[in-house]
C-alpha cells in the first residue's frame, strides 16, 4: 500500500442521524462530542435527531458535520489506521486542520462555531444559492456564469462537475444557459452563495475571531482548498480566513496529493460526496469512506487486507 489521505467532507452532505453510531461504537468518537455538547449545549440531539431544514442552516450545519468528520477520522486511528495527509472541502478543511493537531478538538469545535455563525450572519443579507454543473468544462462553466449578475464559479470539484454560486435570481436565466450549452445545472443543499464574494464580510469576522486562537504547525500535510498545497504554517489563520470568500480547488488538491505518491483515499465524515469526486478525477487509486459504525468497520477490514 502506498500513503493513506484522509479527506474531511463539506457542507452539503449533513443528514439526520449522522454520527450517532460512531458515538455508539467509539470511545473516541464518544470522548469529542462529549467534550463539543458541553461547549454548545443541543449539538448532539441536531446530529442525531435534527431535521433536515434543521440541518441545513449553516450556524447548525457547520458544528454538526465537524463534529462526524473528526470523530470519523478519530475512529479511524483508534482502529489502527493512519493518515500521511489529509485535505478538508470547505468547512471541513477545519476538522483536518483539528486532526493534524492545528488546534484541539474542542477549539476547533468552537472555531467552526464562529465560522457557521458568521457564514450564516451572511447568507441572511441576500437570497444567494449554489449549483453544481455537470457535463460541462470549469473554463465553459466560469465564463457563462460571468454572463450573469454576480454568478461566481467557486468549487473546481472534478472533470466535468463545477459549483456556481450568487444570486438565487440570476440562477434561472444560468441554468437555461446551462443546459443550451450541453450541460445540466443541479441545485445544492446549502443555504447560501459559499466561497464567493457574498462572503468577504463573514471572512473578516472570522478572521477576527481566530485571532483569539492559539495555533501550530500540523503534525502531517494539509492541504488547503485556497492553494491545493499543504498549509503554511506560519499562515494558517490567514488562509483558513481568504479560504470563506474564494474558490475550492479540489480537483487539483487531489491530483497534487496522487503525484505526491498517495495511492488510498478515505473519506470521513457523512456521505460519500467526495468518494465520487476522486473516482472521476483518478482511476487508480483506492477508494474508502467512513461515516457510521458499519462503514468504518468495512473500511478497516479493506484497508488490512490491501497492506
Amino acid at each position: 500500500m502506498g500513503k493513506i489521505a484522509f479527506l474531511f467532507a463539506g457542507q452539503g452532505a449533513q443528514y439526520s442521524g449522522m454520527g450517532k453510531s460512531l458515538y455508539e461504537s467509539s470511545a473516541a468518537a464518544k470522548a469529542l462530542y462529549d467534550a463539543a455538547e458541553a461547549i454548545r449545549p443541543g449539538t448532539m440531539n441536531q446530529s442525531f435527531a435534527g431535521t433536515d431544514e434543521e440541518l441545513k442552516i449553516t450556524e447548525n450545519t457547520q458544528p454538526c458535520l465537524y463534529l462526524v468528520d473528526l470523530a470519523a477520522a478519530r475512529a479511524l486511528e483508534e482502529a489502527g489506521i493512519h493518515a500521511d495527509a489529509a485535505a478538508g472541502f470547505s468547512l471541513g478543511e477545519i476538522a483536518a486542520l483539528a486532526f493534524a493537531g492545528a488546534y484541539s478538538a474542542e477549539d476547533g469545535f468552537r472555531i467552526v462555531t464562529e465560522r457557521g455563525k458568521h457564514m450564516q450572519e451572511a447568507a441572511e443579507q441576500a437570497d444567494t444559492a449554489m449549483c453544481a454543473v455537470v457535463k460541462l468544462d470549469a473554463e465553459t462553466i466560469a465564463n457563462a456564469a460571468a454572463e450573469f449578475e454576480q454568478l461566481y464559479a467557486v468549487n473546481y470539484n472534478c472533470p466535468g462537475q463545477t459549483v456556481v454560486s450568487g444570486l438565487r435570481s440570476s440562477m434561472p436565466a444560468f441554468t437555461a444557459k446551462v443546459k443550451e450549452l450541453g450541460g445540466r445545472a443541479i441545485p445544492l443543499a446549502v443555504s447560501a452563495a459559499f466561497h464567493s464574494p457574498f462572503m468577504n464580510h463573514a471572512a473578516e469576522q472570522f478572521g477576527a475571531a481566530l485571532s483569539a486562537f492559539t495555533f501550530s504547525a500540523p503534525r502531517i500535510p494539509v492541504y488547503a482548498n485556497l492553494t491545493a498545497q499543504p498549509y503554511d504554517p506560519a499562515q494558517i489563520p490567514q488562509t483558513m480566513q481568504q479560504q470563506v470568500c474564494n474558490p475550492v480547488r479540489w480537483q487539483t488538491t487531489v491530483e497534487n496529493l496522487i503525484a505526491e505518491g498517495f495511492t488510498d483515499f478515505i473519506e470521513v465524515g457523512a456521505g460519500m460526496t467526495l468518494s465520487g469526486l476522486v473516482k472521476k478525477i483518478s482511476a487508480d487509486v483506492r477508494i474508502y469512506n467512513v461515516q457510521d459504525a458499519e462503514s468504518l468497520a468495512a473500511t478497516v477490514k479493506a484497508v488490512n487486507e490491501a497492506c
